[in-house]
């Protein structure tokens, strides 16, 4: 019985001290990383404003966590103190230089802190004249930007949308710039608790640029997609087609959900009309890839629209037979495929009929005009 309850109460103790360890050890781990990151914060050496913002915000941050330390300290101590009195060989080398270490690197960055703090004071006031300055230069620049975009950016009118799709994407990047420098001068006047200056034109120009953006993101989703679609092999149309038809109509489905103010540019009513023409364009496509379509009805096509289509050819692409007039035959072409449709039909039913009759036949060989021999059919198979 004592060597039960023995074995009981050295199996209890294991696995208490392993679940205590284990709780001290995550605790220990998390408060050093934490200080380890206000203190790579802190490191950061001051350029600028934003840099001066964030060391500003990690003192704060020092100073906020003084007064809850101590109760992030204690249940660390505290477990440490029992393992240290009755498992003393569970930790490891680094384990225990790190809980030894942890209480004098807070005080440490603390005392660093109060030292960085005195430093900034003296540089606050040149700081806080170049941020006025810099407001400044910002409140011109925004008007600069804002006549370039009015006269030379993409709502200028009568750009083709290719060139309008180029500036959007510069003026967007040059947007990118002051938007920057105006959140990196918005925290510099809450740092300094100077009143906010507002920028209406630089907002007015993020505004259109949006919108812009969301007409020319899908204007070049659709050129690039329809450009990929011409280079796809006449051999692979019929694994690509129904996948080409569904993105079509999306295509069509995103048009709708603009906002009507874009519906009046050049661009959409562009982008608009190719999505209309594929969406015509590709079921004819569908209708000439099918298994009933033969030699002789592509050299209908031919005839009909007077251009060569080389369908017999290895290398023969899409980017070939949109180059052709195919809306403008649309009605002949379908009665083309729905012709070839029936001949495949047709002709379908009289090779079963043939097959199921020739299946039951019986022939039988008999003797001709007397002669006791084997009787062989003569000429060719076409006379029979």
């Amino acid at each position: 019985m004592k060597t039960s309850l023995k074995n009981w109460i050295d199996s209890w103790k294991d696995a208490f001290s392993r679940d205590l360890h284990k709780k001290a050890k995550t605790l220990l781990e998390n408060l050093t990383d934490e200080i380890k990151q206000i203190k790579l914060k802190l490191d950061k050496p001051v350029k600028d404003i934003d840099s001066l913002g964030g060391v500003m915000g990690a003192l704060e941050e020092i100073r906020a966590k003084q007064s809850e330390i101590a109760l992030q300290f204690k249940p660390i101590n505290d477990m440490y103190a029992l393992i240290d009195n009755h498992f003393q060989n569970i930790m490891d080398k680094d384990e225990i230089e790190e809980k030894l270490a942890m209480q004098s690197n807070w005080e440490t960055l603390v005392v660093r802190s109060e030292s960085i703090r005195n430093n900034l004071s003296d540089q606050n006031a040149e700081y806080k004249m170049n941020l006025i300055k810099g407001i400044k230069a910002l409140v011109i620049d925004v008007k600069e930007f804002r006549h370039n975009f009015e006269t030379k950016g993409p709502t200028v009118p009568g750009l083709e949308p290719r060139e309008a799709l180029n500036r959007l994407r510069m003026f967007s990047d040059e947007y990118s710039i002051r938007k920057r420098k105006y959140d990196s001068y918005h925290a510099g006047e809450i740092l300094f608790g100077l009143p906010h200056v507002e920028y209406p034109l630089l907002v007015k120009s993020a505004n259109e640029i949006e919108l812009l953006d969301k007409l020319y993101s899908l204007y070049s989703k659709v050129k690039d997609t329809i450009a990929k679609w011409r280079e796809i092999p006449w051999s692979e149309v019929q694994n690509e087609i129904e996948k080409m038809i569904e993105t079509c109509d999306q295509f069509a489905r995103d048009c709708t959900k603009l906002p009507g103010s874009l519906k009046q540019w050049d661009a959409y009513k562009e982008m608009k009309q190719e999505i209309d023409d594929m969406t015509e364009i590709l079921p004819l496509v569908t209708a000439m890839a099918k298994p009933s379509i033969r030699n002789r009805h592509w050299d209908e096509v031919i005839e009909l629209m007077k251009m060569e289509i080389p369908y017999e050819s290895e290398s023969f692409t899409l980017q070939q037979l949109f180059k052709c007039p195919l809306l403008k035959f649309q009605e002949e072409i379908e009665e083309i495929t729905e012709s070839a449709d029936k001949q495949l039909k047709l002709e379908n039913q009289l090779k079963n009929e043939i097959i199921a009759t020739w299946e039951e036949q019986e022939l039988q060989i008999k003797q001709w005009k007397g002669i006791e021999a084997p009787c062989y059919l003569g000429g060719n198979i076409t006379d029979i």
